[in-house]
């Protein structure tokens, strides 16, 4: 599972990671764990709207989550690699820097969901991260936030026992220290 703020390089990597499996001879496969945070910012944007930050978490959350049950049923259903590209935690760490509380479900399930697989969390200093998210074209991020994130992504990978893996490496060497650390 790759989790990381945005514009570590989780799809990217991802990606990358299961062309690499697949190269090697495993069948490998990438499921995306998406909030619908995107489309929902175009929508309001579209409709002239302002959604409160609250309604935007519940929408997001239950995309997330509902995402993340098929995930972990496909994944559960198939041999070989699978690459998680996000989780519930995310939607955990979106939470904590836009200062709403984590509730009291979406952490319980969040660590529940989240125990069968390796986990590794993509760095990237968050200054970097915003210029690829910039270049991107498709969305923003605040510094700020994405520092917060950040703090909170390496907070939760120490706690978890996770890999931690700096994210500014080309992608090759990025999908060389994941297997390293994952022993894959």
């Amino acid at each position: 599972m790759l989790l990381g703020i945005d514009g570590a390089g989780k799809t990217t990597t991802a990606e990358a990671l299961a062309a690499a499996g697949r190269d090697s001879g495993c069948r490998a496969v990438v499921l995306r764990n998406r909030s619908g945070r995107r489309w929902l910012a175009r929508v309001s944007a579209r409709c002239g709207l302002e959604l409160p930050v609250w309604w935007g978490d519940r929408f997001e959350t239950v995309v997330r989550a509902a995402n993340v049950a098929v995930s972990q049923v496909r994944a559960g259903r198939r041999e070989g690699l699978v690459v998680i590209d996000r989780h519930l935690v995310c939607q955990l760490v979106l939470r904590q820097g836009r200062g709403l509380p984590p509730g009291r479900v979406l952490p319980w399930v969040a660590a529940r969901s989240i125990r069968p697989y390796a986990v590794v969390v993509l760095d990237v200093p968050a200054e970097i991260a915003q210029q690829r998210i910039l270049s991107r074209g498709e969305d923003h991020e605040a510094l700020d936030y994405l520092q917060t994130a950040r703090t909170a992504y390496l907070e939760l990978a120490r706690t978890g026992g996770w890999s931690v893996v700096d994210a500014t490496a080309t992608t090759d060497v990025l999908v060389a220290q994941i297997v390293a650390v994952v022993d894959l």
